[in-house]
């Protein structure tokens, strides 16, 4: 449902604003220290140090009822971003946190001491350009000497960076507007840009409030991973490192739990997160709930060499590097590989 048209953008800002996501987003953290405590679950002399996202990994097993029999204890920290998450994960003060595809690359090339233990495969639907239901742009080529709205350095990043060469086109063929998802849809629902490259729950909710179509999407473009980052001295340390082996069984099952009961947890994430439940659930039914938890592979590694290669030529990231040196894949175990078809609600999905 459209909002009325007395709404002003501005009144749309709030859920975007509580719900920065980890490929991309705002580069503060919620608190001064870089991430905020949102209390502890477990018990036990262990302490796993957990960077979460509004609506992540803490919702997602509280949801699932993975939290209920932690023989370790979790202190979560609540962080905007996957940049400020990594960087707090580099200086130690946080073990494990997720993020999305890019936000590694950016790290590792600022030599950051990270490594990334497990991945996901999602489908991409929602990664998208998205314009208004009035443009007259029907496809990407049209895009030369329009403006687009993006996070720079995020996974839309790289995703639009890709659509414009499938068209035939470069960053330089197009005005490129570095915004934050909140700016960015201020930006698209004025129009003061004639396209806006972003990623879901945000392409889900302007899809239902900010009157945008999808012009194109990630599918067949980009890799849809996203991952788990641990810091090496966390991996170094034996009683850690085995808690880190069952949080990521843990977060594996959560994921199993979500694909099933869809509507549960739209319902959870959108009281953590304040989204309409609509938007949850179209989200969880286009990306969010179709991942499967994968191993971080040749493959993985491969994929994710080809975003340096391509931010370093564009000179957003300082230099080149190989990907697979800020790899640990100790719990690949008997995960299925990195390119395992995601899942699927079916048509319209």
């Amino acid at each position: 449902m459209r909002p009325p048209r007395h709404i002003t953008p501005a009144a749309l800002l709030l859920p975007f604003a509580l719900l920065l996501a980890g490929c991309g987003g705002s580069s503060r953290a919620d608190g001064a220290g870089g991430g905020t405590g949102s209390g502890t679950d477990g018990k036990g002399s262990l302490t796993l140090n957990v960077g979460d996202q509004k609506g992540g990994s803490e919702t997602l097993l509280r949801a699932a009822g993975e939290l209920d029999d932690l023989p370790y204890k979790i202190k979560w920290s609540t962080f905007t971003s996957g940049p400020p998450l990594l960087e707090a994960v580099n200086a130690g003060a946080v073990d494990i946190g997720a993020v999305g595809n890019t936000p590694p690359v950016f790290a590792a090339a600022a030599k950051s001491k990270i490594k990334v233990i497990a991945g996901a495969h999602s489908r991409s639907d929602g990664e998208a350009i998205l314009v208004k239901k009035d443009s007259p742009l029907k496809n990407p080529a049209q895009l030369k000497g329009k403006s687009i709205a993006v996070a720079q350095g995020s996974s839309a990043n790289y995703q639009l960076v890709a659509s414009l060469k499938k068209a035939g086109l470069t960053p330089k063929d197009v005005t490129l507007n570095y915004l934050q998802p909140a700016d960015a849809l201020a930006a698209f629902t004025r129009g003061k840009v004639d396209a806006w490259a972003v990623w879901d729950p945000y392409t889900s909710q302007a899809l239902d409030q900010a009157d945008a179509r999808v012009l194109t999407t990630g599918q067949g473009l980009v890799n849809g991973l996203s991952f788990q980052v641990a810091a090496p001295a966390a991996l170094d340390d034996k009683k850690k490192a085995a808690a880190l082996k069952d949080y990521t069984a843990r977060l594996r099952r959560a994921q199993n739990w979500v694909f099933k009961h869809p509507d549960a947890w739209a319902k959870a994430w959108a009281k953590e997160t304040g989204l309409p439940q609509k938007v949850a659930l179209d989200a969880v039914k286009r990306t969010r709930g179709t991942a499967v938890t994968v191993a971080v592979d040749k493959a993985a590694v491969a994929s994710e060499q080809q975003i340096v290669d391509t931010f370093a030529k564009l000179k957003l990231i300082p230099r080149t590097f190989d990907f697979g040196e800020f790899v640990d894949p100790r719990f690949n175990g008997d995960l299925p590989p990195s390119g395992t078809a995601p899942r699927t609600y079916g048509k319209g999905h």
